[in-house]
């Protein structure tokens, strides 16, 4: 279970990717994307930025801020929810696991779901 800080940031970031991918769908290009979300949820822009990489917690008073700006529910980044979507490090990690894996003979493939099982039993 992740802790409450944690789950509030990553349902955050969750919105601001909703933000984005539908900015971008209208044809907004992606620069000045977290200026627009800042100024969405009355924040500036240093605030945002410390939030999202987890520099800055966000206490209830930001939380129930951006719930009311998204038109959500009080209480709903206090939820943890299953993900939707990939991190930029989670496709960064996948793009880097299937350039070795094609990459690699069989006996590579074979020895890399290996490991990848192994540090995930955590053996």
């Amino acid at each position: 279970m992740s802790s409450p800080a944690t789950i509030r940031r990553l349902n955050a970031l969750a919105l601001f990717q909703t933000f984005v991918e539908e900015r971008i769908t209208a044809g907004d290009p992606p620069k000045g994307l977290e200026a627009a979300w800042a100024a969405r949820i009355d924040v500036s822009g240093a605030t945002w930025s410390m939030a999202k990489s987890g520099a800055r917690p966000l206490g209830d008073k930001l939380a129930r801020q951006i719930e009311h700006h998204c038109d959500r529910p009080a209480g709903w980044l206090d939820e943890e929810r299953e993900p939707t979507g990939l991190t930029p490090a989670e496709q960064q990690f996948l793009a880097l696991a299937l350039k070795t894996y094609r990459g690699t003979n069989s006996d590579g493939r074979k020895k890399l779901r290996q490991s990848l099982k192994a540090f995930g039993s955590g053996a």
